[in-house]
């Protein structure tokens, strides 16, 4: 059974203030939660009484870390849950604190940078695809959506575990780039993507849902691609979506 004041507890995290004020962030799901269990600290796990019977081995981990756990029914899951059909567990998660040298990430790999990417849901899909890629760091702006959004977690599947996000300013970040470092953007009057060079490492920059890539960071960018749509000149949509454009290009990138 779980009580009143967990209930309150939980739901508080929906809000932004209240993840940053205690750190942590929930997942629901057995593949999520089941991920993210041999990778963050879990404070806490809410569990039907099937899902606790099925998999009693990591119970026997949880006990021996001394993390509170709660039987609970279907009924009072719903009340906690963020998903419209929640699936038998809920936990919650010490958010993470990472160190990285962004200078030597970009030196020696391929890393993505988000200009204000505002929508909780298109930042998870770009988390989950950077993880399909095998992108390992992502860099955004403090614009941009937050990575604990629940919603955001959620549509990770599970990409967040392997995945770093840091939130840092962007303008600062780019500048501090060994110059010979590339730092390719997507743009309308950028050059063909499929005709183009493009290296191994360096940084990837994709901007807002509707405005694009912002003036303060286009002017770090140094090699300009342009996704083509086909045929060419065939009328089409204005744009791509943001998620869908980072999948394009970074599939690009990997193909060769």
């Amino acid at each position: 059974m779980i009580s009143k004041n967990k209930i309150k507890y939980i739901r508080s995290l929906e809000l932004k203030k209240f993840r940053k004020a205690n750190g942590v962030f929930v997942a629901e799901g057995h593949k999520l939660v089941g991920d993210l269990l041999n990778v963050f600290e879990c404070k806490y796990l809410a569990a039907t009484a099937e899902w606790l019977s099925a998999h009693a081995e990591w119970l026997k981990g949880l006990e021996k870390k001394g993390v509170e756990m709660d039987e609970v029914t279907d009924d009072e899951l719903r009340r906690v849950s963020f998903q419209e059909t929640p699936q038998q567990v809920l936990a919650i998660f010490r958010q993470p604190v990472y160190t990285v040298d962004v200078r030597e990430v970009a030196k020696e790999n391929l890393c993505l940078m988000l200009d204000d990417v505002q929508n909780p849901g298109n930042l998870g899909t770009i988390v989950r695809l950077a993880d399909w890629f095998g992108v390992e760091h992502i860099f955004c702006s403090t614009g941009c959506a937050d990575i604990y959004n629940p919603k955001t977690v959620q549509a990770t599947m599970g990409g967040i575990a392997r995945v770093q996000v840091h939130y840092v300013d962007l303008a600062e970040t780019l500048a501090s780039l060994d110059a010979d470092t590339p730092v390719y953007g997507t743009f309308l009057d950028g050059e063909n993507m499929y005709g183009k060079t493009l290296a191994k490492n360096g940084v990837i920059v994709m901007g807002n849902e509707g405005k694009g890539i912002s003036d303060a960071i286009e002017q770090y960018v140094t090699e300009r691609l342009y996704i083509p749509n086909y045929p060419e000149g065939r009328q089409t949509s204005e744009s791509l979506n943001v998620a869908i454009a980072t999948a394009v290009v970074c599939a690009e990138f990997r193909r060769r």
